[in-house]
């Protein structure tokens, strides 16, 4: 196993720093120089280190105004989640279908919990999605990614699990750039909203299990979907 360079070990005691300080995303870290001080460390060592904690998201460098805790989001994971499937899908190979096997997987194992505790104005919210969904199949033919995307995320808002819908977005953002390359014009909006309201009425109803099975016909058809084209 290769021995980290200087630069990765800094990338270590940064984040090490952070936890410790128990900084937050926008607190000032300490400046490029206080940095090389306290590590005992070159000014390039220092840069590169930043310069890869900034391409995750770890921390903000703002020109003139200094060095600062980043937003933690998981747009890099997402990003590649969706090249590393892209490349797979471009080669032949299930990188799409791999991708909707792991977002079920989460989805459907949720929904039943969901089921038990979506408050009214979580499920006014899913309402009107669906409602616009029609409009949308009614007015184009077909269902907005967007406003399916926004339906699936608002679903589990009732958890208040913020990684949680990180997460779910990342597989949503990951799927959306595989499927550019992918025939969707197999869509049936009347089924596509007709899913969707069941599982609005099986989570209304406060039952799990229909919620899980509303889920799992919900990304049968998916499936059926894309493998049509």
């Amino acid at each position: 196993m290769a021995r980290p360079t200087m630069a990765q070990d800094i990338e270590r005691r940064i984040k090490e720093l952070i936890l410790e300080r128990r900084l937050a995303p926008g607190d000032a870290l300490p400046t490029e120089g206080e940095l090389m001080d306290l590590f005992e460390a070159g000014r390039v060592s220092v840069r590169e280190a930043l310069k890869s904690l900034q391409a995750v998201n770890v921390v903000e460098i703002r020109r003139g105004y200094g060095t600062f805790v980043g937003s933690l989001s998981l747009s890099p994971f997402a990003e590649g989640l969706a090249f590393r499937a892209a490349v797979r899908h471009r080669r032949g190979e299930p990188g799409l279908a791999e991708l909707m096997k792991v977002r079920e997987a989460l989805e459907a194992g949720l929904v039943g919990t969901v089921a038990a505790g979506v408050p009214q104005d979580g499920l006014d919210v899913l309402r009107a999605l669906v409602a616009r969904m029609e409009a949308e199949a009614a007015d184009s033919g077909r269902v907005a990614r967007a406003t399916d995307r926004a339906f699936h995320l608002a679903l589990y808002a009732a958890l208040d699990n913020h990684l949680l819908s990180e997460v779910l977005d990342a597989f949503w953002a990951a799927m959306d750039r595989v499927r550019e390359d992918v025939d969707d014009g197999h869509q049936d909006p009347a089924v596509t909203c007709a899913q969707h309201r069941e599982i609005v009425n099986a989570v209304a109803a406060a039952d799990g299990e229909r919620a899980v099975r509303a889920m799992r016909t919900h990304f049968d058809g998916i499936r059926a979907r894309l493998a049509a084209g």
